[in-house]
């Protein structure tokens, strides 16, 4: 997996779970949401691109923009608009909003793919060097350029995939992320893993990490999360 994390918004909960699939693939982290408002609630500082359709209840693609555009925290984010709407006006329209892209539907996801990579590619170099680099939870403490843990400035041991799994996990604090979820996220280039496999991860992770493993909490029949506190 690499840190570049998307959000697709689209009403079309196929078109966003087939993105969201083919994405996840080439090693992005991607979430989704079915409107604007709901969008809107997440936070949108976290993501290197949003993939936003321009057709969407009472927030249009172009309202949630401008809205974005507006706003000193999310100016910034890289967009590209994925519409039905292919007239010129549309297009220079989405331009003229700060687009860094504009794709015309039906497209093909070999199409969506190239320009994610190219827009990521030509704006990642142009992101404040303020940008977070640790994401943390009381004392500990994930260091995302360093790819350690510590607890109280003590180094934890964790392999690839336990890195991995916490990462998921603490940047979605309250999120239940089932094994499947998991499985596509950080074992995505891997054919055959089993079920047991994240569980045995999951179990090790906990006791490494001491005090906070009781914050991985199992959710029956649906899978685990973090939990504060």
């Amino acid at each position: 997996m690499n840190d570049y994390r998307i959000l697709v918004v689209d009403d079309e909960d196929d078109l966003c779970e087939i993105l969201k699939f083919n994405l996840e693939n080439e090693g992005y982290w991607v979430d989704t949401a079915n409107s604007a408002e709901e969008a809107l609630k997440k936070d949108l500082t976290s993501y290197d691109l949003l993939l936003l359709d321009v057709m969407m209840g009472e927030i249009s693609g172009f309202k949630m923009a401008n809205m974005l555009k507006k706003n000193k925290s999310t100016a910034n984010i890289p967009i590209i608009f994925i519409t039905a709407k292919d007239t010129e006006n549309d297009t220079m329209t989405g331009f003229n909003l700060g687009a860094d892209d504009y794709i015309s539907k039906p497209f093909s996801l070999r199409e969506v793919i190239a320009r994610v990579k190219a827009v990521i590619r030509r704006t990642a170099t142009d992101k404040p060097d303020d940008v977070p680099e640790q994401i943390c939870y009381k004392t500990l403490v994930l260091d995302i350029t360093k790819k350690k843990v510590c607890i109280d400035d003590m180094e934890i041991a964790l392999t690839k995939k336990e890195f991995e799994i916490l990462f998921l996990l603490l940047q979605n604090k309250g999120r239940v992320f089932s094994r499947e979820d998991i499985l596509s996220k950080i074992w995505s280039d891997e054919v055959y893993v089993l079920d047991r496999t994240i569980d045995v991860n999951i179990t090790r992770l906990r006791k490494k990490i001491g005090i906070y493993g009781k914050c991985i909490v199992t959710r029956l029949g649906y899978g685990y999360c973090f939990e504060c506190e």
